[in-house]
């Protein structure tokens, strides 16, 4: 009865595994099982699309009036008048245009791209990719317009590398009687950006300008997404009222992205797998958050803030921090709170985080992600082996009484309602719990769940080597050694369950190896080492408790002829 209700829902499983996948394809998706979307990518639309406004002199309306005067698209970033310059520290490479400074490409120097001797580049100008960070002034008066990621900057600073423990990059713009200095500061090892707006009225009368922090993207999927198994690729804003939302580009089009316009706490973001973007404001300003579609396949997160009156000759600065980089969850919060949750786990992150410390105490101790992996999986398994032993005993239990089901089932034939009956009678006599296989394991998958997506979303994982041929845990094994220890392992497993007394139910769990196996030749080497070691200790423990059931059975068996 219990392997019954078990192949069912592996079945009704892998059912919706295959609805999601048809429903992916539906709605333009790459499908899960391989081969291109059924639609081609836009390329990002280059021409701007609006104009720059006055806003209201007061400063609390400021921030509300500049959504509708930020310029649309990139413009002038590309074009044949604006240079590109490149600035190195020993993390990031990054490239600034010097159209309205913005940085148009970061390479990831400590995270080359799987199987290749290069950064993998996170932000990038090109046709493959429109990813990049803006900010810039709004607020001006009519004909006028102050500084926006679309005026002409140059860069004041001189140095290009980073030679001591700080890089320091500046930009100044002017226009509108306004003069914009950006000051980019770059620290050793670190891919948290500290960035000074300074505002100086160059003019002679008093005026009351916004900023704007915005990150723009196009809604094409990562270089390295998988066509597998999907990950998240959208935009997110924090906030203390309504915490960590994220949105993905289909609700942006549709307009039904939900999260908190005004704050005056929190920050804005975008996240794709192992890696995110993030722009921090002041904490303690009021200001407007926005996300929205700029063009056709290209959109913005941004938040704007009113500076407030700046008197002729007077300068006013915004301090506010940019990380451009990977999901490092402890460098992130201590950056901002919540912005750790661009490492999302979902509705199970109770669960993950410790899930995740704990497998980040066990490298420290080791120090191999891959042996991390291997120790986390055997703790699990020994807090949870009560509960595994009782499913063990019921599976044994079944397993003895199943040369009397099948007997029942040529008694009775194709009469169900007498063969239900003998068995529930059956199983009263014994003292077995049809679904007494069933129920502990259910208790347990939360916690697998949640160490699946521990394994799937780490960034540790990336480029992690483990032992001999796996030097990367988060592709797919090379040699597909691991998958093929797997589907042994299932098949083991099987053997060790009763044997269900419906021939069709006995095939179908034969073949559930080869499915499972089978998806798992695509999926990242450090969840298969995980599924590997799982299913090893799983068949240690049942044949130790059946075992040791046996041999109870034996001495009781031996006691009672002697009597």
């Amino acid at each position: 009865m219990d392997i019954r209700r078990t192949v069912l829902w592996m079945i009704f499983s892998f059912s919706l595994l295959l609805l999601w996948n048809n429903w992916q394809v539906q709605h333009g998706k790459q499908s899960l099982f391989g081969g291109p979307a059924p639609t081609s990518q836009v390329e990002p639309s280059r021409t701007t699309d609006k104009t720059t406004p006055s806003i209201p002199n007061s400063p609390q309306q400021a921030a509300i009036a500049a959504s509708d005067a930020v310029p649309g698209a990139t413009g002038t970033a590309g074009n044949a008048q604006s240079q590109e310059i490149v600035i190195e520290s020993d993390v990031l490479r990054l490239t600034f245009s010097t159209a309205g400074a913005q940085l148009v490409r970061a390479e990831m120097l400590k995270y080359p791209v799987s199987g290749l001797d290069q950064p993998f580049v996170l932000l990038d100008n090109s046709n493959a990719l429109h990813y990049i960070v803006q900010s810039g002034t709004v607020g001006a008066g009519t004909g006028q317009s102050f500084p926006t990621h679309q005026t002409p900057f140059r860069m004041t600073s001189t140095e290009r590398t980073m030679n001591g423990e700080n890089l320091v990059v500046t930009f100044e713009g002017e226009s509108g009687g306004l003069k914009v200095i950006k000051t980019f500061t770059l620290h050793r090892g670190a891919y948290a950006i500290d960035v000074k707006h300074q505002l100086v009225n160059t003019g002679s009368a008093e005026v009351n300008p916004a900023l704007y922090l915005q990150l723009e993207r196009d809604g094409n999927d990562p270089s390295d997404t998988s066509s597998f198994y999907h990950t998240f690729t959208g935009m997110a804003v924090y906030s203390e009222q309504e915490k960590f939302q994220k949105m993905t580009f289909s609700d942006i089009n549709k307009g039904k992205a939900a999260y908190v316009k005004q704050a005056d706490n929190g920050w804005i973001g975008v996240v794709q797998h192992y890696f995110a973007s993030a722009w921090v404001p002041p904490q303690g300003k009021q200001r407007t958050n926005e996300v929205l579609k700029v063009s056709e396949n290209l959109y913005a997160a941004r938040s704007i803030e009113s500076v407030g009156a700046i008197a002729p000759g007077a300068t006013a600065s915004v301090d506010s921090h940019l990380w451009v980089g990977p999901q490092d969850q402890k460098a992130l919060a201590a950056l901002a709170p919540g912005l750790d949750l661009v490492v999302d786990y979902g509705w199970l992150t109770i669960i993950a985080k410790p899930i995740f410390g704990l497998l980040t105490w066990l490298h420290s101790l080791l120090g191999n992600w891959g042996w991390a992996i291997v120790a986390l999986t055997v703790l699990i398994k020994a807090v949870f082996y009560p509960l595994a032993a009782a499913s063990y005993k019921s599976m044994a239990r079944m397993k003895a009484v199943s040369p009397r089901l099948m007997a029942l089932k040529e008694k009775y034939g194709d009469d169900k309602q007498k063969l239900n009956t003998a068995m529930m009678e059956m199983y009263r006599t014994e003292k077995i719990n049809p679904l007494g296989g069933c129920l502990p394991m259910v208790v347990q998958i939360p916690v697998f769940i949640s160490l699946y997506w521990v394994l799937l979303a780490s960034v540790e994982m990336r480029g992690a080597p483990w032992i001999l041929w796996v030097h990367d845990l988060s592709v797919r094994d090379p040699w597909f050694i691991l998958p093929a220890i797997m589907m042994a392992t299932m098949f083991l497993q099987i053997k060790l369950n009763p044997t269900p007394p419906d021939p069709i139910q006995a095939k179908v769990m034969m073949i559930m190896p080869l499915v499972f196996g089978g998806m798992m030749f695509f999926f990242p080497a450090g969840l298969v080492l995980y599924w590997c070691v799982n299913n090893t200790l799983s068949i240690a423990q049942q044949y130790y408790i059946t075992k040791k059931m046996e041999n109870a059975t034996k001495s009781q068996t031996a006691v009672t002829a002697k009597r």
